[in-house]
């Protein structure tokens, strides 16, 4: 008997789960560019400030007896990164990982412009499968990225596993706002106005529009922390921003 092939969302497709890693791959080597720009019209700047709200939350050390180690994983441009390096004046070491070359590109480019340039390196890896050993790092941050990994599950146990005991998880992602007003205003923008700015900054309307899907498919708060329990952290929490448009996940590897 033949066995039925694996099939996941890709937008609001379904596609084989092994081909959903190469078409959010094409995504995101269309858009690297002007990714961080994208996101600046889309959200009116708000991300800034919900991605400054992570690093506070995570509050790097600024001296210690060893170095502060943070992957921070699908974060090719290197905006996170950078803040964490500058909110330990230096002291934090940044591995940035991605699974697009485009993405780290450029962030590197980036990086030699950065107040601490030499606080971070630049990796490509797979967040299912990371080249890192057990208990590497003081801390894992994602910022919109976990909702384009295939298999989630497995991406949250590799975090669980190359965290120190001690080690904190920090996902930032977007969410399903729960205000009725403020959802239907919401999922209009998102439909009418985001893939046509994305046609006009990049040239392409279609990778905003599975951006906008993928953001519909990922699951809600109470979901997505009970997957990160499963993953074996303790202590999950989650703190909505703006109607819950997007939401801070943290938890503790105990």
């Amino acid at each position: 008997m033949i066995k039925a092939r694996e099939t996941t969302h890709f937008g609001e497709r379904q596609v084989a789960l092994e081909d959903k890693q190469d078409l959010v791959n094409a995504v995101f080597h269309g858009v690297a560019d002007r990714y961080d720009l994208m996101n600046d019209l889309m959200s009116g700047g708000i991300h800034r400030l919900w991605k400054d709200a992570m690093v506070a939350r995570l509050a790097p050390p600024r001296k210690g007896s060893r170095p502060y180690r943070v992957l921070d994983m699908a974060g090719g441009t290197g905006d996170i990164a950078e803040r964490i390096i500058n909110a330990s004046v230096g002291f934090a070491e940044v591995t940035v990982a991605d699974i697009n070359a485009d993405m780290l590109r450029v962030g590197q480019e980036r990086a030699r412009k950065w107040r601490f340039p030499a606080q971070a390196r630049f990796v490509q890896a797979n967040a299912e499968a990371l080249p890192f050993d057990d208990e590497s790092f003081d801390a894992y941050t994602i910022a919109f990225g976990i909702r384009n990994v295939p298999r989630i599950d497995k991406a949250l146990k590799e975090a669980h596993r190359v965290l120190k005991r001690g080690g904190k998880f920090l996902c930032l992602e977007f969410s399903q706002t729960d205000l009725p007003v403020l959802s239907d205003i919401y999922k209009a923008f998102s439909d009418r106005v985001i893939p046509p700015m994305g046609r006009l900054v990049t040239g392409d309307a279609e990778p905003y529009r599975y951006l906008v899907e993928s953001i519909r498919k990922f699951p809600g708060p109470e979901q997505f922390s009970a997957m990160i329990a499963g993953a074996g952290f303790k202590r999950v929490t989650h703190t909505a921003y703006a109607g819950n448009i997007a939401a801070l996940h943290a938890a503790w590897k105990l």
